[in-house]
């Protein structure tokens, strides 16, 4: 797919420090345009020059005027920009096609206010970008902060509900006591270069989702190149299906504060340069037992680690009181383990005396590390040893049903370049799936994120490293 260049772009825009890049199309070649942007009613806090719009709007300055972002123009985040003031409802519209830059120098970042929607429908032969405003081969992890996206369903860490908490990065109250919430939609949306870090234990991810609600709907997302993590739950509800995770230099999935949503189809792809965790989950930190638990339900999902890096940790770390009922997953390559289970209080949730509880399952995946299953690796304020209650590869290999510890066969799982995830034909991957009772879910008879007849991650997304 070919990216749009921008070097025909006016004077001013050269100066803004736009990127000379690329969009991938599809393969189709059509860019939607739309309508063109009617400089007349855009907010004030958004200036046109040419093909190149400039959006500068801070927390005590937010847009509070419904707009629209069109194809035929450049969009420039410049600081943070906050669309709603947190009373009112401000609608930000994206068409399909449209390329909107964070800017490096300011670290631009967007944050959706609660009681505000972003609307943004792209398409796979249009994807809404996302990007650095670095020129192409110069761009890089965390050069711009990112999306977030705050809600009013609920998270905990409160003594009193309805909890709400404050967003890393100066983003923003989230929370409420409204699991039905709806910040609108992102779809065929490449989130890239993002992920700004402030300081060690402050910093921005890809994308954020606080305390966002069910009705928020969110399918097709890349999360490309992320200096933190790619995507991040901090409570709510909301539910998501096809995630891309590539490149990313932290933590690939993540959540937090009661998150409770449903996943299906999501693949990690961890680069050997940088990265953590296929997936990180918690409940709380500060208190093991809060209430609304983290309890999400994911299926069909795939976590590719980088075997020969000491920097791919744990493809699946559940610790902090997480609950979660997990199936139909590959978890493969992570130089550590597979899984790790962490926390006295995440144990018990997972297991009643010789029976699961049914907090914590895990059925119908398939683990291929050189560890599968991590004992005993964590340790007490004094340093010692903490000793896990009970056996992680007999809770997972013979409590739960359905796993395995093999091969899965996929086609072409750690090329970086042009990966390939579907499993090959007549691999193990490519029948043993598990059903699903919740409806939500997308029936399938094979394991992992991707179908081996239909490759949903080709065609809108991209894999250039700079």
């Amino acid at each position: 797919m070919t990216l749009r260049n921008l070097s025909a772009l006016s004077t001013l825009a050269l100066a803004l420090g736009l990127a000379v890049a690329a969009c991938d199309d599809g393969g189709s070649g059509t860019t939607d345009t739309t309508s063109d942007t009617d400089v007349s009613t855009l907010p004030s806090q958004v200036s046109c020059s040419g093909s190149t719009c400039r959006v500068e709007a801070s927390l005590t300055n937010p847009i509070t005027q419904s707009f629209r972002m069109t194809a035929d123009k450049d969009w420039l985040l410049v600081g943070g920009v906050f669309i709603g003031d947190d009373t009112s409802e401000t609608v930000l519209t994206i068409d399909p096609g449209t390329t909107i830059y964070g800017e490096a120098a300011t670290t631009g970042f967007l944050t959706i206010r609660r009681g505000s929607k972003i609307m943004a429908e792209g398409r796979a032969d249009a994807p809404i970008v996302f990007t650095s405003s670095k020129a192409v081969g110069s761009r890089a992890r965390g050069d711009w902060g990112g999306i977030i996206i705050n809600g009013r369903a609920p998270v905990n860490g409160c003594a009193t509900a309805p909890c709400e908490a404050q967003g890393e990065g100066g983003s923003g109250t989230y929370g409420g006591a409204d699991p039905l919430d709806d910040s609108g939609t992102l779809k065929y949306v490449r989130v890239e270069f993002a992920g700004h870090q402030i300081t060690e234990t402050n910093e921005f991810n890809a994308i954020a989702f606080q305390g966002v609600g069910s009705g928020t709907e969110v399918d097709y997302l890349h999360l490309h190149m992320a200096a933190d993590d790619g995507i991040e739950f901090f409570g709510g509800t909301v539910s998501v299906k096809h995630i891309l995770a590539t490149g990313g230099d932290d933590d690939n999935l993540d959540w937090t504060g009661g998150w409770s949503g449903r996943a299906q189809f999501v693949v990690v792809q961890q680069y050997d340069d940088a990265g953590d965790n296929g997936i990180e989950a918690d409940n709380n930190a500060n208190d093991n037992e809060a209430l609304p638990r983290s309890h999400p339900v994911l299926a069909n999902v795939t976590l590719i680690g980088s075997p020969d890096s000491s920097k791919s940790d744990d493809g699946m770390l559940l610790r902090e009181g997480t609950a979660a009922n997990i199936s139909n997953a590959i978890v493969m390559g992570w130089n550590e383990a597979c899984l790790d289970i962490d926390h006295a209080e995440t144990f018990k949730i997972a297991k009643n005396g010789t029976a699961l509880s049914g907090d914590l399952t895990i059925s119908g995946t398939i683990f291929s590390c050189a560890t599968n299953f991590l004992m005993d690796d964590e340790e007490d304020a004094d340093k010692q040893p903490i000793t896990d209650p009970w056996s992680v590869s007999d809770f997972v290999m013979t409590l739960n049903t359905g796993n395995r510890t093999v091969d899965p066969g996929l086609t072409a799982p750690l090329d970086l370049a042009a990966p390939d995830f579907r499993p090959a034909a007549g691999s193990p991957a490519a029948s043993g799936a598990v059903a699903v009772s919740d409806p939500w879910f997308t029936a399938t008879t094979y394991v992992g994120g991707v179908d081996p007849a239909d490759d949903w991650t080709t065609g809108w997304t991209t894999f250039e490293r700079n």
